[in-house]
């Protein structure tokens, strides 16, 4: 058994954590980027909204003003 004390995550500063995330960047696979094919609107079916919802977007001004 290890007598290293590790600091809870809240002592961590965040020079330490940059550090800590530095280190794991070499190691993150990053996918190469796919454009998103468009969907024909008639294979779009079965989304229902709840009426809560709907209203919410229809208050709001970018979507239903």
């Amino acid at each position: 058994m290890s007598n290293t004390i590790v600091p809870r995550e809240s002592e961590m500063s965040l020079a330490e954590l940059r550090g800590d995330c530095a280190r794991m960047a070499p190691h993150w696979a990053v996918p190469a980027k796919t454009a998103a094919k468009p969907v024909e609107p008639s294979r779009i079916h079965g989304v229902t909204v709840p009426p809560s919802s709907a209203r919410l977007l229809d208050a709001m001004s970018d979507y239903g003003d």
